[in-house]
């Protein structure tokens, strides 16, 4: 049976575009959320973000935790685990796409300019640039969701779908698809 993902990044503590992520992920029926990291807090650099309210995006990310798989981002720290009640502080994460490894980072430490050590045709997947990203580099596939809060480069609030090998890229405001890649 075939498992749909859907993949978001750069919430940065918006509690108006948490419903609206998680209106499409019920809209979905996607079987995972798996977030690239920086949930709660903005970071210094960028401006606050639509009905900024930390309080309320954790209570939001509580209600769904047993449907979250999450990396830590590098506006991510210690005090947020403290309030969330699912893991968000591993640095990356590995998971199967068919016959490929998927490696799941913010970007950050990891990201296409210093990646982890990857086999050929392996998947990267960070959020941190706020910008979607389908990219083959040298041996590798990079993708990007782009930042469903704070996007920037003039493109949507966005997050993508994986389903049956195709990764599909939304937007989180209409549920439109605009960009798709197959992995197959």
């Amino acid at each position: 049976m075939s498992k749909k993902w859907m993949i978001a990044s750069d919430l940065h503590g918006s509690a108006h575009y948490c419903r609206l992520l998680l209106e499409r992920f019920e809209q979905e029926q996607a079987d995972r959320l798996i977030f690239l990291g920086d949930l709660l807090y903005h970071g210094p650099r960028n401006d606050l973000p639509m009905e900024y309210d930390t309080k309320a995006v954790t209570r939001l990310l509580n209600s769904v935790k047993d449907k979250l798989l999450c990396v830590k981002g590098n506006c991510d720290s210690e005090v947020d685990q403290m309030v969330l009640e699912f893991p968000v502080l591993a640095e990356y994460a590995v998971l199967p796409v068919g016959s490929r490894l998927c490696y799941l980072t913010h970007g950050h430490s990891y990201g296409p300019e210093n990646p982890p050590p990857m086999a050929k045709g392996d998947l990267l997947l960070c959020g941190h640039i706020h910008v979607p990203v389908c990219d083959e580099r040298d041996g590798y596939v990079y993708l990007n969701p782009g930042s469903v809060s704070l996007p920037k480069e003039n493109t949507p609030h966005s997050y993508m779908t994986l389903e049956d090998g195709v990764f599909t890229w939304k937007d989180v405001t209409t549920g439109e698809p605009y960009m798709t890649w197959d992995s197959k």
